[in-house]
């Protein structure tokens, strides 16, 4: 699902980036005047599990392998908002850090992984949840579909991408066609475990579904709890990054397998960041392949932290000085 460099012209790319930066830059806003606090840290943790999770490649039909996208599970527990903001840290420290994704096709990744999916993804929970009779599986269906759509979404986009600016001659209804096709079929998976988490997520704490928040109660849920809760989140985000690159399917992932049989994987172009220290989740200086991708992983999901952190501090400091110049 990461579109490296030379798939889409320079031309292409770049409009996919004022894009992605426009609907970056709104959902930053919107998350500042409807966040609720306790969901801050929740997009943080959500974020590195996501990232963690994506490392974790695992085979499906037809020589393929296909890893989590998490737009639908953003966008659930957090709402389209904020799921935009944690899937772009994720983006971007996958991109700069480990090459994984292109650096001229950073935008293209963002609008199509950050924005498109997350949105679809939460019209069709929402779509579903407002049609479907209010039975217990309704809320399951609708999360299935989130997770599902999501992942159809961001290819149905790359398909779209590539009719307006795809390089290598390939044809873009048939690229299009087999990018749904391949995606169709990760986005049932996708779709499963999306309504397997949000359900024991929404059983445990329901005040952490975006979708249906309550008021948390002080004696069950309070400042103690919560920093017990973010600690084991942490550690299991960690553990999962250290374990799921050494155990992920080396066959080509959907865009890969697409790329290769339509005839234009020849037309990748190295990312600037490929001969970087963590490129392709490696370690250097670990001389242990599987523990230099462990440690790859760990620190990708530090960096992911990290990042939301400082988007966070950002708009704290954006916050402070809107109060100074009006105090009103």
């Amino acid at each position: 699902m990461h579109i490296p460099d030379g798939f889409i012209s320079l031309p292409a790319s770049l409009a996919a980036a004022a894009a992605a930066a426009a609907g970056v830059g709104v959902a930053l806003r919107r998350s500042d005047a409807t966040l609720e606090r306790r969901a801050v840290p929740l997009a943080g943790l959500l974020a590195a599990f996501i990232f963690a999770a994506q490392m974790l490649n695992v085979p499906i039909a037809a020589g393929t392998s296909g890893h989590l996208l998490g737009a639908g599970l953003a966008a659930v527990l957090l709402g389209p908002w904020l799921a935009t903001v944690s899937l772009t840290a994720v983006v971007l420290v996958q991109a700069l850090l480990f090459a994984d994704g292109g650096i001229v096709a950073l935008g293209l990744n963002v609008l199509n992984m950050a924005v498109v999916a997350p949105w679809l993804a939460w019209g069709a929970f929402r779509l579903a949840r407002a049609t479907l009779p209010r039975y217990p599986a309704s809320d399951a269906t609708a999360t299935f579909l989130a997770g599902a759509i999501g992942v159809v979404g961001a290819a149905g986009a790359f398909g779209l991408e590539y009719a307006l600016g795809g390089v290598g001659g390939a044809p873009a209804l048939l690229v299009a066609g087999t990018m749904l096709g391949v995606h169709a079929v990760i986005g049932v998976g996708e779709g499963l475990i999306t309504a397997a988490a949000v359900g024991t997520i929404r059983s445990i704490r329901p005040d952490l579904v975006a979708s249906d928040r309550v008021e948390p109660t002080p004696a069950v849920h309070g400042a103690h709890h919560r920093r017990l809760a973010s600690a084991a989140a942490v550690v299991a985000a960690l553990a999962l990054a250290a374990t799921a690159g050494p155990l992920a399917s080396t066959l080509p992932d959907g865009l890969e397998h697409v790329a290769s049989t339509l005839g234009f994987a020849g037309h990748e172009r190295l990312s600037p960041v490929a001969a970087g220290p963590l490129a392709g989740y490696t370690t250097p200086g670990v001389a242990a392949a599987v523990a230099g991708t462990s440690l790859a992983g760990v620190l990708g999901v530090l960096a992911v932290l990290a990042v939301m952190a400082a988007m966070r501090g950002l708009r704290r400091l954006h916050g402070r000085g809107a109060e100074e110049r009006d105090p009103t």
